[in-house]
């Protein structure tokens, strides 16, 4: 491993512990990713090498024969500050014989704890007169052995269901259900793994695109570089202008509403934003509620506005810590046009022998930073 990483890897049912020292020896490579596009799952490989008497046949092949869920949780500690990576579960695993005396390959993939909430299909339970906050709960409540703790902000154009008009029923499984009520409210839901190992939060809210951003990536700044590539995209053709159709109840005419690109959980990061080229009709909301609407415009508002991109990869050790992803970050030495804050789209990191790397997108909506600094 390398000086100043350490690397924990918990394993079991539900509840985890550490796995021997010879199955750490045999670990070669993880990888895993994290995002905050509307399929947010985080997903993880570990890659093994073993023989036929390893006894990773037993803790991976056999206990996930017999388990219907193996948790998998692991921990990398940077200049002692420890960061859970991912909790999850295997869901399936693959194995590369060796050839030529070499040793076989056993790699175990694996998703976030959203998919112990895709195994089971609760279709047609009722809530009656619950609004969508109280059904979340409800959901999530049932996740509590995993460590899960909701995080549920209220939401912003409540619609609240009147039980002699109708009674809302789940539909699909958990996973399913909470992601069609977030897209209709214009929210996200992802599971964050953390703070400590075991626990988890389970987060039903707006993009928040706002808070204490993570040190500043340095571009051909000399000694203060800490990125090995950073490439930035300015994409004029995305910007649009959603307009939402709300029907008048007495006349049955749709009126249409143009929805501007304003939020105050996603201020702008970009003075000189890309101007709406595009204008993009949403003929599904006229048979929804005028706040229903409105949810459904904002958040495709929230999708078109990021019109700056940037990907790149930095060695962690060079940065000093793991770049997090739904998280803001501060961008120096890209010139005047991209230096500034942007949030963190997704990020992939890969932990072998030798180096810990991560590969990630930036995301914000204009060009030209409007803070005169970012945090070092």
């Amino acid at each position: 491993m390398l000086k100043g990483v350490h690397m924990t890897l918990l394993v079991g049912p539900v509840v985890v512990f550490p796995v021997p020292k010879v199955v750490i020896d045999a670990l070669q490579s993880v990888r895993v990713t994290a995002s905050a596009g509307a399929q947010s799952a985080s997903g993880f490989e570990l890659k093994f090498t073993f023989s036929s008497k390893s006894p990773l046949n037993t803790i991976f092949l056999v206990a996930g024969a017999q388990s219907p869920l193996l948790r998998v949780i692991v921990v990398v500690t940077i200049n002692a500050v420890p960061t859970v990576m991912v909790d999850g579960v295997m869901t399936h695993h693959s194995i590369t014989p060796g050839q030529g005396g070499a040793q076989s390959t056993l790699s175990i993939m694996g998703k976030d704890l959203t998919e112990v909430m895709s195994r089971q299909d609760f279709g047609g339970l009722p809530y009656p007169a619950m609004p969508i906050e109280a059904r979340i709960a409800i959901i999530l409540a049932k996740y509590a052995p995993f460590g899960l703790i909701p995080l549920i902000v209220p939401t912003l154009f409540p619609d609240p269901p009147l039980p002699t008009e109708r009674i809302p029923t789940h539909d699909g499984t958990d996973l399913e259900y909470i992601e069609k009520l977030a897209g209709d409210v214009g929210y996200v839901f992802y599971i964050e793994p953390g703070p400590v190992p075991g626990l988890n939060v389970a987060y039903f809210g707006p993009q928040i695109k706002i808070g204490v951003p993570q040190p500043a990536l340095n571009v051909d700044m000399d000694a203060h570089t800490n990125v090995e590539s950073l490439n930035f995209r300015f994409d004029t053709s995305k910007a649009t202008l959603p307009i939402v159709l709300i029907q008048n109840q007495l006349t049955r005419i749709p009126i249409p509403l143009p929805i501007p690109a304003a939020n105050p959980l996603q201020p702008p990061l970009g003075a000189i934003p890309a101007s709406a080229s595009n204008v993009k009709v949403l003929r599904d909301t006229a048979n929804l509620s005028p706040m229903a609407a409105l949810a459904k415009g904002v958040a495709e508002a929230a999708r078109s506005r990021d019109a700056v991109s940037g990907s790149g990869t930095l060695n962690a050790l060079r940065y000093g810590r793991l770049l997090k992803s739904r998280a803001l970050v501060g961008v120096r030495g890209a010139g005047l046009a991209f230096d500034g804050l942007y949030y963190v789209e997704d990020v992939t990191t890969d932990l072998a022998a030798g180096e810990l790397r991560q590969t990630f997108t930036l995301t914000r909506n204009g060009i030209v930073s409007i803070t005169p600094a970012v945090p070092a």
